[in-house]
């Protein structure tokens, strides 16, 4: 290979690996970082956090949660308000705030605006107390899998039914309450609200219902009527908000969104080793990559090792490029990109597919465009192209066409081989199949390359 195409391979990959750190540099400069500060209002119990639950329970909601939970607690404050409206989520996340909420050293109070539904009402169960706006439910906390369909397993569901009776248990709620909220197929008699919960429907309450039924001790029309209501009027609000680095993230790790970002990291490194030039290809390629990995760092899925885990997958596929190692350092760096990947994700299953998609999709743009640009693609620089003909100056052997038809004596018996002599030069040469004595007059009649024919001359 020429020094010069090794030069220029060379500077690509210095680019890409400069681009991306620069990347990840400039995004987590923007890494949300905890600002809990204490003033004069913040070292006084008279203080109220109020922390927005809104949307899908997800990685990025505890991500928040967590995050708003240790800046409200900082706060010493009066009470930490949880302002809810959420159709649930994953369980798994869910079980794990539920602990972190109920771990708290302050009274919570979480207001339903909307609906608690699922997840989210096992959520608001964890709290100390309830409060919701008119209009809103709670309940309807059946177990669905991803495609909302109900959970029929024996096992999980039981668990998660448990799990829903123990919330309620630990404040005093009445647990066939919460029974009747998750449990699709069985039968249950509510006698505080006057009817039955028959199989196939699930529980909701109103806030009539929440009321009576012991689930909500306050009926507030908002956050401020809430707060007087717990007799904290002249508290001091402080409002912990998502970043907005937090709420894109929200978008990033969303499974279709988080497909599309690695369909365009591969098939963008790809096309740029493929097809020469750092342009379009490889800038797409690294804000999919970036994107995917921020995405995944700002919801806590991603570490610093996870990163690192990945770059150096994509040093060692540069490598590959440089230093002959029968493919070793291109299968090292595909797993280490890939672990990199997975690791990154909540769910492994759901990392592999997405992946996995991303792979698929990206093979196929990869092909096609390598088909539309296969005169520039990077295996031309180890394919010999060049004819070795005498047009381009490619010489094997000096051209004897010149002695065509002359006249020579032979120096050796020429049987066929041997050796002439014309115009003091010596030349070997085969006759036609004619013996030929030694000094006996010879004339050239062919010469191809560096076969030169001859036969007696015969003095004509």
């Amino acid at each position: 290979m020429r020094k010069k195409e090794m030069l220029a391979r060379g500077l690509k990959c210095t680019a890409w690996m400069l681009s991306l750190g620069l990347f990840f540099s400039l995004m987590f400069a923007f890494v949300p970082l905890s600002h809990a500060e204490t003033s004069d209002s913040a070292n006084s119990s008279r203080n109220v956090a109020v922390i927005p639950l809104i949307g899908n329970v997800d990685p990025v909601m505890k991500s928040f949660m967590f995050r708003a939970l240790d800046e409200a607690e900082a706060l010493n404050p009066a009470a930490i308000i949880i302002e809810m409206d959420t159709p649930g989520g994953r369980v798994d996340i869910a079980q794990e705030l539920s602990q972190r909420i109920i771990g708290s050293p302050a009274r919570t109070v979480v207001l339903v605006r909307g609906k608690a539904a699922s997840a989210g009402s096992f959520l608001a169960m964890s709290a100390n107390e309830i409060a919701m706006t008119p209009g809103s439910a709670i309940g309807s906390a059946a177990l669905v899998d991803g495609t909302h369909k109900y959970v029929d397993d024996p096992k999980l569901v039981a668990l998660w039914i448990s799990e829903m009776v123990s919330v309620a248990d630990k404040n005093g709620r009445d647990a066939n309450i919460a029974r009747a909220m998750a449990d699709l197929q069985a039968k249950i008699e509510l006698p505080e609200l006057g009817r039955t919960k028959n199989p196939g429907e699930v529980l909701s309450l109103s806030v009539a219902e929440a009321k009576k039924a012991g689930y909500a001790e306050y009926e507030a029309n908002s956050v401020q009527d809430l707060i007087s209501k717990l007799k904290l009027s002249d508290a001091h609000i402080e409002r912990i908000d998502q970043t907005t680095a937090e709420r894109i993230a929200a978008y990033l790790v969303h499974p279709a969104v988080a497909t599309l970002l690695l369909f365009l990291g591969i098939a963008g490194v790809a096309i740029e080793l493929f097809v020469p030039g750092f342009g379009v290809p490889g800038i797409l390629g690294i804000l999919g990559f970036g994107l995917y990995f921020f995405g995944h760092y700002i919801s806590g899925l991603a570490g610093v090792e996870t990163i690192v885990l990945f770059i150096a997958g994509l040093v060692l596929l540069a490598l590959e490029l440089f230093i002959p190692s029968f493919g070793i350092l291109g299968i090292l760096g595909s797993i280490s990109m890939i672990a990199g990947v997975v690791r990154a994700a909540y769910d492994t299953s759901n990392a592999f597919l997405s992946l996995g998609i991303a792979f698929t999709a990206a093979l196929i743009v990869i092909i096609i465009v390598i088909r539309v640009f296969k005169h520039r693609g990077i295996w031309n620089r180890f394919i010999l192209k060049d004819a070795l003909t005498t047009e381009e100056g490619y010489v094997s052997n000096a051209n004897q066409t010149a002695i065509l038809g002359k006249i020579g004596r032979a120096l050796t018996p020429l049987r066929p081989a041997g050796t002439i002599l014309i115009d003091d030069n010596k030349f070997d040469v085969v006759t036609d199949g004619t013996f030929v004595s030694r000094d006996e007059l010879v004339e050239v009649i062919q010469v191809e390359g560096s076969r030169i024919v001859v036969r007696p001359h015969n003095g004509n």
